[in-house]
């Protein structure tokens, strides 16, 4: 669902006063915070969503890294997981069912965490992924409004992976484009949060359905604040261009690009394609990083040091201005 329809809907929806809730729906924020005793808090969220690979397993891990993704965002440390599981069980092979799964399991194994149940349905079609619990102390948290005038703004996976997906579902692509989207779907979040810890954040959100714009629309809104992008410093997967060019774009990814034109400004240099390169969709994206411009080039570098998938600056936070992003 959109950034704009998901608004309308949410918009009669109201939630009764608890003055242990830190964080709900209505900040618009990763997951939910919930006080529990003394400093420590208890950080929930949920994400699901249907095969964007043919593999089972493959398609087991990139739900489980996707869900644990909120977590990571918001400088917590997971604690356990319970599964969320759709199935067409008279249609497909209880060993399809069981692969997705075991994808999910290994994913959870590799960020340290046990799954402790779930609960499952047969559907039509095939639908995984998790609740993800977590915790962290009171000072520990980053939330996606904090952003300050002046910090740097670092991406720390490329984008693309909504247009790869979908000409992937066409036949349209090179298998080493889909290997490369697939291996950084599948890569979890836990060293660039862990990194996150050691430097002063500001702010941080993770890239995921409503796209770098959305996602940056509503660090912004949060913050009171604005940004400014520059293009060609923002990391793509290598032919997501030309594959935006063609028309592979996914119906989510121009939605967002409808809902974020309403609050950006693009240089005449920015194409149509490059504009919808920027609302397009995620699944397990990297972190959005706001983080003081002194501190930005030793976040790089150490993440930069560790990790096979490289981070960018790719932009600034600015005093609040009539575009909530300009992109450069």
């Amino acid at each position: 669902m959109g950034p704009k329809d998901l608004a309308q809907v949410l918009s009669n929806l109201k939630s009764e006063n608890n003055e242990n809730v830190i964080v709900g729906f209505g900040e618009n924020d990763d997951g939910a915070v919930v006080r529990t005793s003394g400093e420590k808090l208890l950080v929930q969220t949920v994400d699901f969503f249907t095969p964007i690979v043919d593999d089972p397993y493959t398609f087991g891990q990139i739900a489980a890294a996707n869900a644990l993704s909120d977590i990571y965002a918001m400088g917590a440390t997971p604690t356990f997981a319970l599964n969320i599981f759709g199935f067409p069980i008279k249609d497909l092979p209880k060993e399809v069912a069981a692969q997705i799964l075991k994808g999910g399991s290994d994913k959870a194994n590799e960020a340290g965490i046990p799954i402790l149940g779930g609960h499952s349905v047969d559907d039509k079609e095939p639908k995984y992924g998790m609740v993800v619990n977590g915790e962290v102390h009171e000072n520990m948290l980053i939330r996606n409004s904090g952003s300050m005038a002046g910090d740097s703004l670092v991406l720390t996976k490329p984008i693309g992976t909504g247009i790869v997906s979908t000409a992937t579902k066409k036949e349209h692509i090179q298998n080493e484009l889909e290997k490369t989207a697939i291996e950084s779907m599948k890569t979890l979040n836990k060293d660039a949060a862990k990194i996150m810890q050691k430097f002063k954040v500001n702010a941080a959100t993770d890239i995921t359905g409503f796209g770098l714009l959305g996602h940056l629309i509503e660090m912004c809104k949060s913050s009171g604040v604005s940004a400014k992008l520059d293009f060609k410093n923002i990391p793509f997967f290598p032919g997501v261009e030309q594959l935006a060019n063609e028309g592979f774009v996914p119906s989510g990814s121009r939605r967002n690009h409808d809902h974020a034109s309403g609050y950006c400004r693009y240089s005449d240099h920015i194409t149509a394609s490059q504009r919808l390169m920027l609302s397009d969709s995620q699944t397990s994206g990297g972190l959005l990083i706001s983080i003081p411009e002194k501190e930005a080039e030793g976040y790089l570098n150490t993440f930069n040091s560790k990790s096979e998938i490289k981070a960018h600056i790719i932009g600034k936070v600015t005093s609040k201005s009539s575009e909530l992003v300009k992109i450069y």
